[in-house]
């Protein structure tokens, strides 16, 4: 089966989703996962069936499945608000045709506990939806590998995973923790995987470099997921160009980077 390498709309979030998705699939690309854009959030759980549906045939239309949607809860609403909320998100990407709901936890300590309730309340359904509820490290709950994995074990359910971002495990903490050293550890729990480097300058950390620019090891990143029989689907959220221009090339050129690097470990373990 074929690794899914896919790009967010992220990098053209200056775009409205229709060009995005035009571009996404001129790089080489196949799937997308749909961030904001300049057009808004074009689905999350208040969107209607038809603005849903106008949103897949839209990348349908550019030749790219929309396989991966970025949500949020909404724990302000209260738990049982939160959870018929994230209920309704679901269902949404569901219609949307996505198999996996990117989630980035939470950043309030109060509201932990909470949130890992809402988790195991909701992937049940899912399970039911045939998605995958994929959590991210974004500060507060999710900052560490430590902190992602025993998040896993408290929702402790099939249809709830992590998705490694190593860009991120570099912005939160300014560099003091490193992804290479934690990446094995994180392999048997993950169901996604998002190519995201960072750059530390004066004291300031910087998401927005292509891969291969900034501090993250990608080669031995990947090459151990790889190895510990990881098969996707990755994810490019962030590259170095400020231009549509620009952007059109790192994202081609990514693609064709990550796609080397799953090539050599394929040949390192041929016999």
């Amino acid at each position: 089966m074929e690794t899914i390498i896919g790009c967010t709309t992220r990098p053209y979030n200056t775009l409205p989703h229709e060009e995005a998705f035009a571009r996404i699939a001129a790089a080489g690309y196949r799937h997308v996962a749909v961030f904001r854009g300049s057009d808004g959030m074009p689905v999350d759980a208040q969107t209607p069936p038809a603005a849903v549906a106008a949103v897949r045939a839209a990348a349908a239309a550019a030749g790219l499945v929309p396989s991966m949607l970025l949500g949020r809860t909404r724990l302000d609403l209260g738990l049982d608000g939160a959870v018929d909320d994230y209920r309704r998100l679901i269902d949404n990407a569901a219609a949307l045709g996505a198999i996996r709901l990117l989630d980035c936890g939470i950043g309030k300590p109060t509201l932990y506990e909470d949130y890992f309730t809402l988790m195991r309340r909701c992937a049940p359904d899912a399970e039911a939806a045939g998605v995958q509820i994929t959590m991210k490290p974004h500060g507060g709950i999710s900052l560490t590998v430590e902190d992602l994995l025993a998040g896993h074990a408290k929702v402790d359910h099939p249809a709830f995973g992590i998705c490694f971002d190593p860009g991120n495990i570099v912005y939160y903490t300014l560099g003091e923790r490193r992804p290479e050293p934690d990446a094995p550890r994180a392999v048997p729990v993950c169901n996604s995987f998002i190519i995201k480097d960072c750059a530390i300058r004066e004291g300031k950390a910087d998401v927005m470099v292509t891969a291969g620019d900034g501090l993250v090891d990608f080669p031995r990143v990947i090459g151990d997921f790889a190895r510990g029989g990881f098969r996707g689907p990755y994810y490019v959220e962030c590259v170095g160009g400020r231009t549509p221009a620009a952007v059109d090339r790192d994202i081609a050129f990514t693609l064709g980077y990550v796609r080397g690097i799953l090539a050599a470990c394929r040949s390192n373990t041929e016999p």
